[in-house]
């Protein structure tokens, strides 16, 4: 007999994370709240399906976003 819980479905997992959400909580909030649990969902199914970057990579590609300093003080 396998001790796993089943998994709980997104709507659960809204509905759990309402719940522990202060009574007084705002639309806003709760809307913010279930956006992080989207995010987060998304990140799991890139990890799930491969899509990851090293750290060094990341790095590599990001170096060219921020322009390089000559040293000069400011």
């Amino acid at each position: 007999m396998s001790t796993e819980a089943a998994p709980r479905s997104e709507k659960q997992m809204a509905l759990e994370a309402l719940r522990q959400m202060p009574e007084a909580a705002t639309l806003e909030q709760m809307s913010e709240e279930l956006a992080i649990l989207a995010a987060i969902r998304r990140g799991e199914e890139a990890v799930d399906a491969g899509r990851v970057l090293t750290h060094k990579e990341v790095t590599r590609r990001s170096a060219s976003w921020i322009p390089r300093q000559t040293g000069e003080a400011r």
